[in-house]
């Protein structure tokens, strides 16, 4: 395999999917397991996410889970993909992350985005509306200014154990994030691979536009995307159908549902019933990803990498077989010649952003 990918770092966000015939508990539990398994591979980071109210996706409180996985783990670097800071108040993220940070030093990261609600009904529920992420940029300064003790919008009000700490952020951004981020001077994660003119256009933005912080000196892009290892294509694309049923399944009927076997998903009952706009969502949902054997996935990642100028690879892979999603990491990992950790601290502690 070619030498281009040398010092590229390569990333797991598990969303906590569940499957069919098992409960949300069963998909956290899951969660911290992948996260063993990744980090004996040699993966430099494992992120968790937010969603609410979600039938196909338990994680709802990502800084909670973060803290299980750091627990179970001691070198892979934690952190979240992201917290929706329109969501929450910036002191109560900087008290979790600066609580996450004492008990687990070096290795905690602070993924945050700017997405809110899934529907009207979410968003009321957590006192949240639209016009709520159009807030991000202000509320990102004020988050940030906990950490520093310089924030401005509550005098005499401090974040402990915040105050003080240095965690690293990042800012998630499908495209309108990346002039906010270069601003701030935080590294950007953009997904996903398939729109890449659209992540090359955000790339370009935010590289021009970026300014030195006291938290990153130089531009640091994050590329995301799904990734499926497999013997073959074919076997690689199958992998695949489960997601892309169920975001098509979202899209058309406003629930985003647990995972199905492809063996479900393939028969005529289910099939049959797809309507015109199902199927296009389902079969669009099947192309752009990066899939195929190891090599066709290494040489597929070399051009996405040499295209973006990524340092960084954060995959999300999800699919209904466990076990081939735990083989999909192996082969990624060999494919990209990634190493297991040679020692582990003993407090955990990785302090390498």
């Amino acid at each position: 395999m070619s030498t281009f990918l040398d010092g590229i770092r390569f990333s797991v966000l598990d969303r906590s999917r569940t499957r069919e015939g098992e409960d949300a508990p069963q998909a956290l539990r899951d969660t911290v397991r992948l996260a063993q398994e990744v980090e004996a591979l040699g993966y430099h980071r494992f992120w968790v996410s937010e969603h609410h109210s979600v039938p196909g996706v338990a994680g709802s409180a990502p800084t909670v889970l973060a803290a299980a996985v750091a627990a179970s783990t001691s070198t892979v670097r934690v952190g979240t993909g992201g917290v929706m800071l329109p969501n929450h108040q910036p002191l109560v993220v900087a008290e979790q992350f600066g609580v996450l940070e004492s008990l687990f030093p070096g290795r905690i990261d602070m993924g945050v985005g700017r997405s809110v609600g899934f529907t009207d009904g979410i968003r009321r529920a957590l006192g949240r509306d639209k016009e709520d992420a159009d807030r991000f940029g202000e509320q990102l300064d004020e988050l940030l200014g906990w950490f520093t003790g310089e924030q401005t919008a509550h005098p005499q009000v401090h974040a402990r154990p915040a105050e003080g700490l240095r965690v690293p952020p990042f800012v998630l951004a499908t495209g309108e994030g990346a002039a906010i981020a270069a601003a701030a001077g935080l590294p950007l994660v953009i997904g996903d691979l398939r729109g890449r003119d659209r992540v090359l256009a955000a790339v370009d933005t935010y590289r021009s536009a970026f300014r030195p912080s006291p938290w990153a000196a130089e531009p640091y892009v994050v590329v995301a995307g799904t990734v499926v290892v497999a013997d073959s294509e074919a076997a690689a694309r199958r992998l695949l159908m489960p997601e892309a049923w169920s975001l098509a399944y979202s899209r058309t009927r406003g629930v985003f549902p647990p995972l199905a076997p492809p063996e479900r998903i393939e028969e005529p009952a289910l099939t049959g019933r797809m309507t015109e706009k199902q199927r296009g969502f389902y079969e669009s949902g099947l192309v752009g990803h990066v899939h195929g054997t190891e090599e066709q996935v290494a040489e597929a990642l070399e051009r996405a990498v040499k295209e973006t100028g990524a340092q960084e690879v954060l995959v999300t892979t999800s699919t209904y077989d466990r076990a081939a999603l735990s083989d999909s990491y192996r082969g990624l990992a060999r494919a990209v010649g990634l190493t297991a950790p040679a020692t582990t601290h003993p407090t955990g502690a990785n302090r390498e952003q």
